[in-house]
């Protein structure tokens, strides 16, 4: 049965998942030998939505202090070096074919009241993205399906700790062909800048990726969703992927370093951090969700004794 605690739920070897309000967990006792010790908050808040979602959302001016709330208690958490990424998703204005721009307006002074830098910002296409809104794309035909959110990687230090070889891809077909011939076509561009035959001969390892993150969120063998819909649990509607959480957890932390979610929903983030060997703790103000999501961790134990 889903309980109502408000506190630690239960436990890994690596993490701890809370179960109560963000701005309450975050500045408890939990919580305060974690100051200035947390490498990277990695996190997807509650979009600003005009119609009312099962995980609550809020809308408006009270929406932007709400989320511009945390940028205190995020940086007594951040290490000197550390990282805080967020994930906001697309919003319409109510009953009207336009754009919100709130998530972009309480992104702006997040970031202004926290005295944060912008390191840089990312586009995560979902290309299996259901089209919506449905009255505007579907039904009228005068809108064109969403299939991508913004991602802010913001900092204390305009040096974060940060290793882009942590997450280089494959090689394309056509590069593999240029390394193996020992062949390119060096010289200046359109641009005017200008590319030397040996360095973009060396083989590094890999690609470089792009700051436009292409990855589909389909997956229907979840551990978790087979779960809910086995034991007819309510399950979390927006569950990210998990290779978006291993993506900014391999480039941003090392191996034992200390990553959080504060709106852990169905705890991917804690999942991808196990999985990686990175410390973590989640916090999900749903007892539902947060309870339910210690299914993603055969050999986690509760912390009322018993595993």
């Amino acid at each position: 049965m889903i309980g109502m605690a408000n506190g630690p739920l239960y436990r890994t070897r690596k993490g701890v998942v809370y179960q109560g309000l963000a701005e309450d967990i975050l500045r408890s006792k939990w919580f305060k030998p974690l100051q200035n010790k947390v490498n990277l908050i990695f996190t997807s808040p509650p979009f600003p939505l005009k119609k009312k979602k099962a995980y609550g959302n809020l809308n408006g001016e009270e929406y932007v202090n709400w989320l511009a709330g945390f940028a205190e208690i995020f940086n007594e958490l951040l290490a000197d070096d550390g990282s805080l990424v967020v994930e906001l998703g697309n919003s319409w204005v109510s009953g009207l074919p336009a754009m919100s721009i709130e998530s972009l307006e309480a992104l702006m002074e997040l970031k202004k009241r926290g005295n944060y830098h912008l390191c840089q910002e990312f586009i995560w296409h979902n290309p299996s993205a259901l089209p919506s809104p449905v009255e505007w794309v579907n039904v009228r035909r005068i809108r064109v399906k969403n299939t991508f959110s913004r991602i802010w990687w913001l900092s204390k230090s305009p040096y974060p700790k940060a290793d882009n070889k942590a997450v280089l891809q494959e090689y394309s077909p056509a590069m593999k062909k240029v390394l193996k011939n020992k062949k390119y076509n060096s010289g200046s561009r359109p641009s005017g800048y200008k590319i030397g035959e040996k360095s973009f001969l060396r083989d590094n390892g890999g690609a470089i990726p792009s700051n436009v993150l292409y990855i589909s969120n389909s997956a229907s063998t979840d551990p978790y969703l087979e779960y809910c819909k086995k034991h007819k649990i309510r399950y979390h509607p927006a569950r990210m992927p998990v290779d978006l959480a291993k993506f900014f957890i391999l480039f941003l932390t090392d191996e034992r370093d200390i990553v959080i979610d504060p709106f852990a929903g169905s705890n991917v983030t804690g999942w991808a951090a196990e999985n990686l060997n990175r410390r973590w703790r989640s916090i999900e103000k749903d007892a539902v969700y947060a309870r339910s999501s210690k299914v993603r961790f055969p050999n986690a134990w509760d912390l009322n004794g018993g595993r």
